[in-house]
């Protein structure tokens, strides 16, 4: 492999020239107390950090950018530390989602303006890892991505508890009455115990684990609990590796391809992750400009058996499945559904990575034999209700509803839901099919986390613990239930999910990908003509670019001008 000469580094514009800019770099970082000898023909790496207080989920990362920058010292590099928009999806409103492409700019723009060679990402909560991979995919440095860990799990009065799963089931039980205050109390103070993310197999551990097996994080990366002593290990190889990504010129545009993505797609289904990262990886993809549709999901879920017996799909938390052998176990179980001659940010091929893995516990990650489910977690849906593609996690939908005709019970809006899923007088049964409106991309605005509408009390009180419900929003990956997200298109520019009424039949098979409105299309066509959209809910600022520029679920929620596209030129230092 041929490896770059010192003055071939993309730092040395700024500090190998001799000229009266390069004059300027260097003593402003003598300034900071660095030596020449510190940054000399060496690869500068930015280490780009989401920590915050506001994001529990990343509170180590300060410690964590120092231990990256152990290695990139160690391994000859310059480290230096760039903070970027931490999205902490426990306090963000309406949505993190709504600024998924900002944080995917910053880092875009943030390695574009600034003498680095290479780039740590240093994401983990949801929305960051989808974005630092888009804008480093945009800037095509060479870069790898460190995983925020999973958190501890958590305990209740001798009860294992997953965070988000388990939050939903006792919040149901507490709405039903069976459970007191006291009780809830405590699970708050039970229930996050560490730093690190989600330890559910939600949109973190999901995009983690999608970040390893994309070839964009080093092997077995992606389940290393966030307060085991392997995580600060794992941040001290990310700067070491680095800084030989940079020497080799190991880019993006080197390691994604068609391909990887599909090792992507097919390690999603196996685990049953988060329908978020149906959306994520369409992104992903498209910076890299690839096309990955809908249909590409659904024909790989439907070879890909469900092995990992994770919440919410199933029994265990993430450090079980770290113990039982973690990603690496689960894709040599199926390495025949992968590419395995596909890069990776560790300098050699995903098979070379997988050499070894072992599973030790076969009911957290199942053997071929003995799948949970034949078929990958997460199925695609079509049909007049959704003619641009619908998902549902049909894996932790009770089997009973998949297969279902009822009648709707519509909600204008998230505020009209509100006011009145629990009203004794709603006209709703088991039967009955919830359908949310306006909680898309433009309609939230941000696309939400409103998927997962709650039983209506009066049927929770009944023993109903799930129905059919619909909507044009997004659910958290730690959810669960029969809940069918990402209509597209969305109702707030006019998708036949605005359409729907009070009573209208709505039919959902599974097994047949189906998803329609029963009512006639002479119906159907006079509604949309007395259809009204309604006022722009930004009309300045950064929501207003946003609404501009948002595609639909089925595209990504990208932003028009950044999916495609030239690449950006250097900058010119003058």
């Amino acid at each position: 492999m041929t490896r770059k000469r010192p003055e071939e580094l993309r730092s040395h514009r700024w500090f190998g020239v001799q000229d009266l800019r390069s004059f300027g770099h260097r003593s402003r970082t003598h300034q900071s107390g660095f030596a020449r000898e510190d940054y000399a023909g060496k690869p500068v790496i930015g280490i780009l950090n989401t920590w915050s207080d506001l994001n529990p989920c990343h509170a180590h990362f300060r410690t964590r950018a120092e231990e990256v920058k152990r290695g990139v010292w160690q391994a000859g590099g310059f480290p230096v530390e760039l903070p970027a928009m931490s999205l902490g999806e426990p306090f963000m409103k309406p949505s993190t989602m709504l600024y998924r492409n900002l944080l995917a700019m910053e880092v875009e723009e943030l390695a574009r303006s600034n003498p680095v060679d290479g780039l740590v990402l240093l994401g983990g909560c949801d929305k960051t890892v989808p974005a630092m991979l888009m804008g480093a995919t945009s800037v095509d440095l060479p870069s790898i991505f460190l995983p925020a860990g999973p958190m501890l799990r958590g305990h209740w009065r001798g009860n294992t508890l997953g965070s988000g799963s388990d939050v939903w089931k006792y919040w149901a039980e507490k709405r039903a009455g069976a459970l007191d205050d006291q009780a809830w109390r405590e699970m708050e103070d039970g229930i996050a115990r560490s730093f690190g993310t989600c330890m559910t197999m939600g949109t973190a551990s999901t995009m983690a684990a999608i970040a390893e097996a994309v070839g964009m994080a080093l092997p077995g990366s992606a389940a290393v609990p966030a307060s085991d002593s392997a995580h600060p290990r794992l941040a001290t190889a990310c700067g070491r590796r680095i800084v030989e990504m940079v020497w080799e010129d190991q880019k993006p545009s080197t390691i994604l391809t068609p391909a990887s993505f599909d090792n992507a797609v097919t390690v999603l289904m196996a685990l049953s992750g988060s329908t978020n990262a149906i959306i994520h990886l369409v992104a992903m993809a498209g910076r890299a400009g690839i096309q990955l549709p809908l249909e590409r999901f659904d024909a790989i879920s439907r070879r890909t058996p469900l092995l990992c017996n994770l919440r919410p799909s199933g029994s265990y938390l993430m450090e079980d499945f770290f113990y039982a052998g973690g990603l690496r176990a689960l894709m040599a179980e199926i390495q025949d559904l992968l590419a395995l001659d596909c890069r990776t940010v560790a300098g050699v091929s995903l098979g070379e990575t997988l050499a070894g893995a072992a599973i030790w516990n076969d009911d957290v990650i199942r053997r071929r034999d003995n799948p949970l489910k034949p078929d990958g977690g997460l199925a695609i849906l079509t049909g007049n209700l959704a003619p641009n593609g619908a998902v549902i996690k049909h894996a932790a939908a009770e089997a009973r509803l998949h297969a279902h005709t009822g009648p709707a019970v519509a909600f204008e809006d998230y505020n009209d839901m509100a006011r009145r899923i629990d009203d004794p007088d709603l006209p709703v049964t088991a039967d009955s099919v919830l359908v949310l409106k306006r909680g898309g991309p433009t309609g939230g605005p941000g696309m939400p986390e409103w998927g997962m509408l709650p039983i209506p009390q009066k049927l929770l009180r009944q023993g109903v613990r799930d129905m059919v419900r619909i909507s044009d929003a997004r659910m958290s990956g730690t959810s669960y239930g029969a809940c069918i997200l990402h209509v597209a298109p969305e109702a707030a520019i006019g998708g036949p999910i605005a359409l729907v009424q009070d009573g209208d039949p709505i039919t959902l098979n599974v097994a047949e990908r189906r998803l329609s409105l029963d009512v006639p299309e002479a119906e159907l066509a006079r509604r949309r003509a007395n259809w009204q959209p309604r006022p722009a809910h930004y009309e300045r600022g950064y929501g207003k670019v946003y609404l501009d520029q948002v595609t639909q679920a089925d595209q990504g929620c990208d932003w028009v001008d950044l999916h495609h596209g030239t690449a950006i030129p250097e900058p010119e230092i003058h």
